[in-house]
């Protein structure tokens, strides 16, 4: 009775002790299964919304066929331009064209949301620069949902390539012939032959004669 009397409050202890581990493994499990699965794919197509994939064509008045291509670089993102103008390689004038243009759309909350708006509104900037496309670098290429953030042409990748053109042939003269001898010419050497031929006082008379004659035939 007295070694029962002894034991009991260890075994109490026992007991309590094995009741809240048992609890806490409880927890623990129950935690565990609240915490969220990461789906595969989610944290690829998040980080691949911000990658430059624009790219377009537009053309110049002058018929300079060009393209544009975005790239990341770093924490900014480059627009590589390249023009063609076959015409102007018979013609003359300038025949390609290439550059880079530098800004960071990644900062824009439009671009981040909507980057396929974004590239259209690039595209359509291009166009409104024409002439000043990889010439002029204090014109800003500016989309308009993120005209804080324009790319900037960076000029000293700025390179142009232009062509004389083939030479105009000058057309050929005229030629120009000598009108033969008339009639009347040849009446006045007949004249003057009859005069060296006539004698001194016959002389007015043939030269009155052969005059009649040049004045019919004339």
């Amino acid at each position: 009775m007295l070694l029962l009397k002894t034991l009991a409050p260890w075994l109490l202890l026992a007991f309590l002790g094995q009741q809240v581990s048992v609890s806490s493994g409880a927890r623990n499990k129950t935690r565990g299964a609240n915490k969220t699965v990461p789906i595969p794919g989610r944290a690829q197509r998040s980080e691949s919304k911000g990658t430059a994939t624009g790219r377009g064509k537009f053309s110049l008045k002058d018929k300079m066929q060009c393209t544009w291509a975005a790239r990341n670089a770093g924490d900014s993102v480059k627009l590589l331009v390249k023009c063609e103008n076959p015409e102007a390689r018979v013609k003359g004038g300038v025949t390609d064209m290439q550059c880079e243009y530098n800004a960071k759309p990644q900062t824009c909350p439009g671009y981040r949301s909507d980057p396929k708006g974004f590239w259209k509104q690039v595209s359509r900037a291009f166009k409104r620069l024409q002439g000043k496309v990889c010439r002029d670098d204090r014109a800003l290429l500016k989309a308009g949902m993120c005209k804080r953030v324009p790319f900037k042409l960076n000029i000293s990748t700025s390179s142009l390539s232009a062509q004389s053109g083939d030479p105009e042939t000058p057309p050929p003269r005229p030629r120009t012939t000598s009108p033969g001898p008339t009639a009347c010419t040849k009446r006045a050497d007949h004249l003057k032959t009859a005069e060296e031929y006539c004698s001194s006082s016959w002389a007015s008379v043939c030269s009155f004669f052969f005059s009649m004659l040049q004045s019919e035939d004339c």
